[in-house]
């Protein structure tokens, strides 16, 4: 007998990948909640350790070792991952705005995004200063220094905390390791360097700083900032090259303007339990959060101790009950670099020192970074909550039967408000459509037009819905524009899964909002559709298209010399059975994203105007079945270059790593079609030729004397990837082939 499906109840949404949510993700997916749906939406990808960043920048950690990949714990956590920036958030309605994308609706919220450096004060600051934090944009003006033919020779950087005091030496070794030996000068308006700690660590930084030559200014307040220099209060002035800025923390401005209770600085008031004093249904922690009745320094070791606390609270509330308070450290361990694999520690009033102390950091660094860098293979079952929790879950255990049939249907109700939501592009040609009570669209096709039909539709392999949406719809519209045609309606079939009214209607209208933001781009009418609940959502798309019945782009019709150019590049068939088994670092998930999102539109026109006598799209019979279809249609051969293939990031790592997509084995049988199939399959890369593709390119024969001003038209219209693969042959066997070079 199969077990009921369980129902999505309540709406958990995350913002940010700081910390204090790292350790939620990691609770979330070794202990799963029934009936939560758990959502990221979170700027950064790769979420750094502040921790390590000294080391970053010292060259003693790579990227990977320094930073947590927010996506792959999101997939542990069976949570969806929204990579977007949050502009605002309304209370009422409980909808986070984000960049880019629909509002996103919310139960409960829990928000640790962080801070940054406070520089509103000072003119000149933000056009001139690099400030320490958002780490990622930080690291990538570091990276254009090391890039720059001239080095940075006066390193000037503002702030004597530890996060001032550890980037200054670990820049000045980074430089000196590259041969570079720059001048840095450290500014603070306090009285002494690392005013938090105690004096015996005060004492022995100002010994390292004096023996480094890093010119230390204290008690003096940077009044105002220009190209090149600094003005001080006393009225110095110090030149400068590079200017960093790592001052005490300033809140977003968001939190406070959507009507959240915030302190004098703006961060937000929080009680015992991490719930804001204002609004019971939201948690903060970390920087961005302020504990009234402990405050503490804005430090890392504090979100990281609020993790599990925060994961205890926002599972009792999912369920509707009370939080529990705690009461966080007020002493800790300081492990504080001097840039050089050495450290001070310190606690209380005690300090020590040495290359022993930076080695006993490393190690607990390491250790913390792999509990969410090496995850389990595979996320146990939902385990009995604690003695604390017993109970808690209330109805959100309870599973439910539903009914099938027509009885699958999503409500009129919901659909009638989701419809009200989108706006699709309007056509004269749509004579009944979306806006229509009747059972079917009516569509003409105008005189001396012919009709191109084509359907696809595929189960999610996103946790982002809106994303998926888009590009489904890109996938489905392919093989409108692979055949020269224009897109003129669409009616869709989509499954949300079972959940109560308000999250069947938010996963609803985040999926279709994607596809109709995609189809009105190329004046689609989204017509009409389908939509019913079950098990996980799947999505997918009917489109119309309009051609000229002369001028319809064929798979057959290549001839002997033209050109195979592919617009974009392969692997996202490999990349998403990594994502699948967590091998995928999330950068190459996101570089697969941005491939799939790309629409085949401005290739197709380029193409055609070029005069391609032939053209598909890639999809799920990789490059070779889709060439070989070409092939067979028009009579011919081809020779293509395995080493000529573009690649999406990271593609060529899970190929070597042996993960690929459960439709590879079938697409592997085509390989008889390679003529040299013996020494081809001793070649690494050669599975890509079977890879199959999500919303891939377009593969098309040009002939050879417009291939290289195609190339270059497509590459000017921002497909960045277009290149020359091969070229096509004549048969000189019964049946096409393809030669591997």
């Amino acid at each position: 007998m199969n077990r009921a499906p369980r129902r999505i109840e309540k709406e958990l949404v995350l913002i940010g990948g700081g910390h204090a949510h790292v350790g939620v993700l990691m609770d979330f997916g070794m202990r799963p909640l029934p009936g939560v749906r758990i959502t990221v939406i979170s700027r950064d990808v790769n979420a750094p350790y502040s921790g390590m960043l000294p080391g970053l920048i010292a060259g003693h950690y790579t990227f990977e070792e320094a930073h947590l990949d927010v996506r792959k714990l999101a997939g542990f956590a069976g949570a969806q991952f929204y990579h977007a920036s949050v502009t605002g958030i309304d209370l009422e309605n409980k909808l986070i705005h984000c960049e880019g994308r629909p509002a996103v609706r919310f139960d409960v919220l829990s928000i640790n995004t962080g801070s940054t450096p406070e520089m509103a004060g000072v003119p000149g600051a933000r056009e001139y200063a690099i400030p320490v934090k958002p780490v990622d944009r930080f690291l990538e003006r570091w990276s254009e220094m090391g890039e720059s033919d001239r080095a940075p020779l006066r390193i000037v950087t503002v702030g004597g905390g530890a996060g001032g005091v550890e980037l200054s030496l670990a820049t000045q070794f980074a430089l000196r390791e590259r041969g570079v030996d720059s001048e840095f000068t450290l500014v603070s308006d306090a009285d002494s360097i690392l005013p938090t700690h105690n004096g015996s660590v005060q004492r022995r930084y100002a010994r390292v700083l004096q023996n480094r030559g890093v010119r230390v200014h204290l008690g003096q307040r940077v009044v105002e900032v220009r190209e090149g220099e600094v003005s001080l209060r006393d009225g110095m002035v110090v030149p400068y090259d590079v200017l960093f800025w790592t001052t005490s923390a300033a809140a977003p401005k968001w939190p406070k303007a959507a009507g959240l209770a915030t302190d004098e600085r703006g961060f937000i008031a929080v009680n015992d339990c991490l719930q804001s004093q204002s609004h019971p249904f939201v948690f903060a922690a970390g920087d961005v959060a302020a504990m009234t009745n402990h405050p503490r320094p804005k430090a890392g070791v504090f979100a990281v101790r609020q993790g599990m606390p925060l994961a205890r609270n926002l599972r009792l509330v999912c369920a509707g009950k009370p939080p529990i308070p705690f009461k966080p450290q007020r002493s800790f361990l300081s492990l504080i670099s001097t840039g050089d694999q050495y450290a001070v520690a310190s606690k209380g009033p005690f300090a020590v020192e040495g290359g022993w102390v930076w080695r006993w950091k490393n190690w607990i660094d390491v250790r913390w970074m792999k509990k969410y860098q090496e995850l389990p293979e595979m996320r146990p079952r939902a385990a009995a909550f604690g003695r604390e929790e017993a109970g808690a879950t209330g109805d959100l255990r309870e599973p439910f039967m539903p009914c099938s049939g027509c009885g699958s249907k999503v409500g009129s109700t919901i659909l009638s408000r989701v419809l009200a939501r989108l706006n699709p592009v309007e056509r004269g040609d749509v004579l009944i459509g979306l806006d229509a009570p009747d059972d079917a669209a009516v569509i003409e096709v105008p005189t001396g037009k012919v009709a191109v039909q084509t359907i696809d539709s595929f189960r999610s392999f996103l946790n982002d819905p809106h994303t998926f949406g888009k590009i489904a719809a890109n996938h489905a519209l392919s093989d409108i524009f692979a055949m020269g045609a224009v897109p003129q309606a669409a009616l869709a079939v989509a499954v949300v899964p079972y959940g109560n009214e308000a999250a069947v209607e938010e996963q609803l209208f985040q999926v279709l909002s994607g596809a109709a933001e995609i189809l009105n781009e190329c004046g689609c009418a989204l017509a009409g559709g389908h939509s019913s609940e079950g098990a996980e959502l799947s999505f997918g798309l009917s489109v119309q298209g309009l051609g000229e019945r002369e001028r319809l782009l064929r798979k057959g019709g290549a001839k002997p010399g033209d050109c195979l150019i592919l617009t974009k590049r392969l692997g996202t068939g490999t990349l998403l059975a990594a994502d699948m088994r967590r091998k995928a670092r999330g950068v190459w998930v996101e570089a697969a994203v941005e491939s799939m999102l790309q629409s085949n539109s401005k290739a197709a026109g380029i193409l055609r105007a070029h005069g391609a006598t032939a053209c598909t799209d890639v999809t799920g019979f990789g490059l070779l079945g889709h060439l070989v279809e070409m092939l067979k249609a028009g009579g011919v051969s081809a020779e293509i270059e395995l080493n000529a293939l573009p690649l999406i990031d990271g593609a060529a790592d899970t190929i070597r790593a042996g993960i690929l997509s459960s439709l590879h084995p079938d697409n592997l049988r085509l390989g008889r079609a390679i003529s040299n199939r013996e020494e081809t399959s001793r070649r690494e890369l050669h599975p890509i030729l079977f890879d199959p593709q999500t919303s891939g390119g377009l593969l098309a024969a040009v002939p050879e004397t417009e291939a290289e001003a195609c190339v270059r038209d497509l590459r000017e219209a921002g497909v960045r990837a277009a290149c020359r693969i091969g070229r096509v042959l004549p048969v000189d066997r019964s049946e096409s082939e393809v030669s591997v070079r």
